[in-house]
């Protein structure tokens, strides 16, 4: 989810990034990217802390592994299935709730020179929805940004904040021994082996309880206890991201069997 310079590791879903300027781009217009065949594969997307409200209203939220996790909203239980999106990457469902980190792309805040804290707005030039069309919206006028790339701008500025949120909501419950390896087992009606799915952090609910009041206190004055509980609540929509796999035919194989009618 941290921005990065584009020499080094890109985020999901980028390419490359190239600095928008007006001298290279100055004619060139935007269109939404709403149609990203990739985000049909990807499993898990990064959220941020800002959108845990909605975000547990439709997907799981869990924690990556490693040593810097980060929540991640699941969108399917396994590698490359996505229950929520078609192939193009638009939503199945038009109030599902699409986190901010699919609706920057192609933009994103970077840092073009490691020893410098100057972020520039950059965009992936592979994403197709940057180019001189004759549709979209223009990115400059004359040698000014146009409203569209302040809206833009601002969008990329609100999600880098949120992120640094995040970063400190991880840092709290990682020195307060909350994370644990998660482990998810479910067993359709009719099925003799559940299936069983790891790889991911969870708070540890026992460890939460027996957080002594101080640090309970502690933590919701700050606003993170809502936070933690957001995830907690939000892991009972697993069981609906599976029954969304099992009907679209993307249960892992080989699959448990199910039982044989007597």
């Amino acid at each position: 989810m941290a921005t990065a310079a584009p020499n080094q590791g890109l985020p999901l879903f980028y390419e490359a990034l190239e600095p928008l300027n007006v001298s290279q781009h100055g004619k060139m217009r935007v269109h939404s990217a709403t149609k990203v065949s990739q985000f049909s594969k990807a499993h898990a997307i990064p959220v941020t802390v800002d959108e845990f409200a909605l975000v547990q209203r439709h997907y799981p939220i869990v924690f990556s592994i490693g040593d810097s996790p980060v929540p991640i909203a699941l969108m399917g239980l396994n590698e490359g299935v996505n229950v929520f999106l078609d192939e193009q990457g638009k939503a199945l469902d038009q109030d599902l709730y699409i986190p901010a980190y699919l609706r920057r792309y192609p933009f994103m805040l970077a840092r073009l020179r490691p020893e410098s804290d100057e972020l520039s707005l950059c965009f992936d030039p592979t994403s197709g929805a940057v180019g001189e069309f004759e549709d979209g919206e223009a990115l400059f006028d004359g040698d000014q940004p146009t409203e569209a790339t302040k809206a833009i701008l601002q969008f990329c500025e609100q999600f880098e904040t949120a992120g640094q949120r995040t970063a400190a909501f991880i840092e709290e419950i990682k020195q307060s021994g909350l994370l644990m390896e998660g482990e998810v087992a479910i067993q359709p009606q009719g099925y003799e082996q559940p299936f069983v799915y790891r790889g991911f952090r969870m708070v540890d609910e026992e460890k939460l309880r027996d957080l002594r009041g101080d640090e309970l206190r502690r933590l919701n004055q700050s606003g993170i206890l809502p936070l933690i509980y957001a995830h907690l609540f939000s892991l009972s929509q697993t069981r609906e991201v599976f029954g969304k796999q099992l009907k679209q035919g993307k249960a892992p194989q080989p699959a448990p069997q199910p039982v044989p009618a007597a």
